[in-house]
């Protein structure tokens, strides 16, 4: 238990310092602190490309969780339901994404989308984001369905019920819970991350992008403003997540 808490205090003792910060009247963080503040809250969200960036950042989270989640979904019913040749080479390159280095997939996002045309644009960084997240929702949907009885969907079928029909009504209730901590998780992912939209996001910035460019070149506050709306918001997605699946579990 010792050992846990020291875990949990040195990965979490600078964001809840960073949080302390971001409500000091001082400019650079130091001790003793100055007085309570939410200054830098204000001076932060009064700037439009912040509103832009936090904008950009739920589109595109908004609609490259939706992708993934259905992806994964998509994903993790066909390696349950068939066995076919190859299927395992099938899984292991539905879950390379996340075992390629953020500044290879990044630059290698960057070549493919210029090609296309639509490097710098919003639905640049969906695309990016929905390849690096559906491993997280099809890992999710996969675990899952694993515990649901094959025998279910085959009574549906009995019953008369068409492939559509017994989908509908058996497997996606079943993996609902599955599915919204899937959705959540993968917009987690995704309004977090930087490297991937850093390298294809253009004019077109997400706020991780955009706590770099006012980082750059001096010390401001601001930073530690927008770090704590941005944690608070990614960890409420993922306690959200994690809910879910526990539910799931004890269910």
């Amino acid at each position: 238990m010792l050992y846990l808490a020291i875990v949990f205090a040195f990965v979490f003792a600078p964001i809840i310092t960073s949080m302390i910060f971001s409500f000091n009247s001082d400019r650079f963080p130091t001790v003793p602190l100055g007085e309570f503040t939410t200054h830098w809250y204000e001076t932060a969200f009064s700037r439009p490309e912040v509103w832009e960036a936090m904008q950009n950042s739920l589109i595109v989270a908004l609609t490259a969780a939706t992708l993934s989640t259905a992806l994964g979904f998509a994903t993790a019913y066909t390696d349950y339901r068939y066995n076919f040749r190859f299927k395992s080479a099938y899984i292991a390159l539905a879950l390379l994404p996340p075992t390629i280095p953020l500044v290879i997939m990044g630059l290698a996002m960057l070549a493919w989308l210029a090609r296309l045309g639509i490097s710098g644009t919003l639905t640049g960084i969906i695309i990016a984001h929905t390849v690096m997240a559906a491993p997280f929702a099809m890992a999710i949907c996969r675990l899952r369905l694993s515990q649901m009885d094959p025998a279910l969907e085959a009574a549906a079928w009995n019953l008369g019920a068409s492939q559509w029909r017994a989908m509908r009504s058996v497997v996606v209730p079943f993996c609902l819970p599955a599915i919204v901590s899937a959705f959540c998780l993968t917009a987690a992912v995704s309004f977090d991350e930087f490297v991937v939209a850093w390298f294809v996001s253009g004019l077109n910035k997400t706020v991780p992008v955009v706590i770099l460019e006012i980082l750059q070149g001096n010390v401001d506050p601001q930073i530690n403003a927008i770090g704590t709306f941005v944690f608070l918001t990614s960890m409420t997605l993922v306690v959200v997540a994690q809910l879910l699946i526990t539910r799931r579990r004890k269910a």
